[in-house]
């Protein structure tokens, strides 16, 4: 069976990437064509062009992400796979998304189909071109975070292995859907009881990565934050929540959070200093929440 190590560009998926030998390290970048998010290094942006095939303008995660994971693939000796989807906005916008009134539903928490889009959808297309068999793929939960490994693993089936529902052919007009096996999630942080202290501890002492403070591998807007998080990431990137922004007034009345508007969360002026805390967990185990 081969092994993937799904790296989200945070430290626990680094570690992972260092410490547990495989037969793949695979990355998904989101990506955004918003020249406002441009990323600033015209030689940088030509060479992670080159590694996901596609013109690479901008990123909705901290722009940190990029020189970690060039980073990371120097500290490792070993190459990572860069893979992406369709520029975020083009998956929001798309016809298949379209609501009755004209406007796009947006990713939220009830209907969390960004991560199934931008981070499931391409390392499951490349695992089909280059395993198409079942695989083991790493995940970084750590020790102290066995519910989340419950909760993935209470999906599988009776053989231990997640599914996903694609198109497996035609029926006269329309498409024939099946289920397809295609990983079997590993936890090695969880069964070596590796906890976040020691991942924090184990970076400050490697700094062949540079793990900034204040740096988190997720969408910079991502819909799991808390709103004074939020906040806090709008005034450190201003032009990436205005880009989420942007799509709630372009998709109106849809929003990423029920009840409030990312402009509202901008322009919310807060009183209080927050330290740079994980406020909200995701069990996808592909971003760095």
């Amino acid at each position: 069976m081969k092994t993937v190590n799904s790296v989200s560009g945070g430290k626990t998926s680094s570690y992972i990437a260092k410490h547990y030998s495989s037969d793949y390290n695979v990355f998904a970048l989101v990506r955004t064509n918003d020249k406002d998010c441009i990323y600033p290094d015209n030689k940088v942006r030509q060479l992670v062009s080159d590694k996901i095939g596609y013109e690479f303008i901008g990123t909705l995660e901290q722009d940190n992400i990029i020189t970690i994971m060039l980073e990371l693939e120097q500290y490792i000796g070993k190459e990572i796979t860069w893979l992406t989807s369709k520029p975020f906005e083009e998956i929001i916008n798309g016809d298949w998304n379209k609501g009755k009134n004209g406007s796009h539903y947006l990713p939220n928490m009830m209907v969390r189909y960004c991560t199934t889009e931008l981070k499931m959808k391409p390392i499951f297309e490349w695992w089909q071109k280059e395993i198409n068999d079942v695989c083991e793929m790493r995940i970084g939960f750590r020790m102290g975070e066995e519910k989340r490994a419950t909760r993935m693993m209470d999906k599988l089936n009776d053989n231990g292995n997640e599914e996903i529902k694609i198109i497996v052919g035609k029926n006269k007009t329309r498409n024939k859907w099946g289920m397809v096996e295609w990983r079997k999630p590993k936890f090695p942080l969880i069964e070596d009881r590796i906890d976040a202290k020691f991942i924090n501890k184990y970076w400050s002492e490697n700094k062949e990565v540079n793990f900034k403070k204040g740096y988190y591998n997720n969408c910079v807007g991502c819909f799991h934050r808390q709103p004074m998080f939020l906040n806090k990431m709008a005034n450190e990137h201003p032009n990436k929540m205005e880009w989420f922004s942007k799509q709630e007034k372009l998709n109106y009345p849809n929003t990423f959070k029920k009840g409030q508007t990312y402009d509202k969360i901008i322009n919310y002026n807060s009183q209080i200093e927050l330290e740079w805390d994980d406020f909200n967990d995701c069990d996808s185990g592909y971003c760095g929440l």
